[in-house]
């Protein structure tokens, strides 16, 4: 706890994106996938998992995958095979979804089988026959699904939970709850010293999971301040994986949700603006970091990051100075072009003979 206690009170520049937070005890998502007008065409090769089954990788995993009644974290959108309608989305509702294998509703017992295929951090595509979806009668409230209708799945496997875990979410106590996502951000902490930054951002995403918005909805006093003081250094642990993989949107949206809570969060300020000066987004960097300024003075890395934004004002400065007088300096004096010496001549004959005339004329 010394340790813990020791970051806490560090300036949140220290290290730049590369610091981890660590303190003790919304939504948060990998690399979302492009959203195209139907399911993403795979060339993998096909496994058949089941009689109305098929899985394709789309993205490989890593470790195990998980057991019977293991509890799983995961994305997936879902389409009518036959319509190509979407009609689930849950990377646009930025809410992962937990299912408990062996204890799945009848509708996503096809979804079932392919997860308990997968591996963390895995992406597939799935096709499931209307027999292991949503029946002969389909489903007219929400999601609204047509009578035997076949599905295509794109799921992502953020994660899970082995049974030893012992509870569902929605059984745990708010302690039980809070503790368990404490300790998948430990977990991804000790990932991110690794260099391991999707496996850690699994863990944080995982981590937030336990405390989503029903969840902290719930929540007061103590309760409350104890899931904030693991909510949000998991937002902000996210934040700084996602500057490292350079995804600076994201990373934006992370420290975002942070300053919903504490809009004065030194560190989501600091990483919020090192996201936007990344996209060029300079006016909106400089507000975050002379904000984080006014409440760390004396920090280093925010004093760096506010002279290289000077710095790049005055190159684009002298490069717009140097374009618009290029455009509208004074205009070059014409260069003399030689005399024409016939031309000349030829004027002087008739200058010469007109004299002549004029004088005869005068006699």
């Amino acid at each position: 706890m010394e340790e813990v206690q020791e970051q806490q009170n560090q300036a949140a520049g220290r290290d730049g994106e590369n610091e981890i937070v660590t303190e003790s005890a919304s939504f948060v998502h990998g690399e979302i996938p492009q959203d195209g007008s139907g399911p993403p065409k795979v060339d993998s090769e096909v496994e058949v998992l089941h009689e109305k089954v098929t899985k394709q990788i789309i993205k490989e995993g890593h470790g195990q995958k998980p057991s019977k009644y293991s509890t799983c974290f995961l994305h997936y959108r879902a389409w009518t095979e036959s319509t190509q309608h979407k009609f689930e989305d849950t990377w646009q509702e930025q809410r992962p979804i937990e299912m408990i294998l062996g204890k799945e509703k009848k509708e996503m017992t096809g979804l079932s089988i392919g997860i308990s295929s997968m591996k963390s951090g895995e992406r597939a595509l799935l096709h499931v026959g209307w027999e292991l979806g949503y029946g002969k009668e389909g489903n007219f409230s929400f999601p609204n699904v047509p009578p035997m209708a076949d599905i295509i799945y794109e799921v992502e496997l953020i994660g899970f939970d082995e049974t030893k875990e012992g509870k569902a979410r929605s059984d745990m106590t708010a302690e039980e709850r809070i503790g368990a996502a404490d300790r998948r951000k430990m977990d991804g902490n000790a990932l991110f010293k690794e260099e391991k930054l999707e496996e850690a951002m699994q863990q944080y995403e995982m981590a937030i999971a336990y405390m989503n918005d029903d969840f902290m909805f719930q929540l007061f006093g103590k309760y409350r301040d104890m899931a904030l003081a693991v909510k949000n250094p998991c937002h902000l642990n996210m934040a700084a994986c996602l500057i490292k993989l350079k995804r600076y949107e994201e990373a934006i949206t992370q420290c975002s949700i942070v300053l919903v809570e504490d809009e004065n969060n030194v560190k989501a300020l600091f990483r919020r603006g090192k996201a936007r000066s990344e996209l060029g987004q300079t006016d909106a960097a400089r507000e975050d970091f002379l904000k984080a300024k006014k409440f760390t003075p004396e920090d280093k890395a925010i004093a760096r990051e506010l002279r290289l934004l000077a710095e790049h004002d005055k190159a684009v400065y002298q490069k717009q100075k140097e374009l618009y007088k290029g455009l509208f300096g004074p205009r070059p004096e014409p260069k003399p072009q030689r005399a024409n010496w016939l031309i000349v001549i030829w004027q002087w004959l008739l200058a010469l003979f007109y004299r002549l005339f004029k004088r005869q004329k005068a006699d």
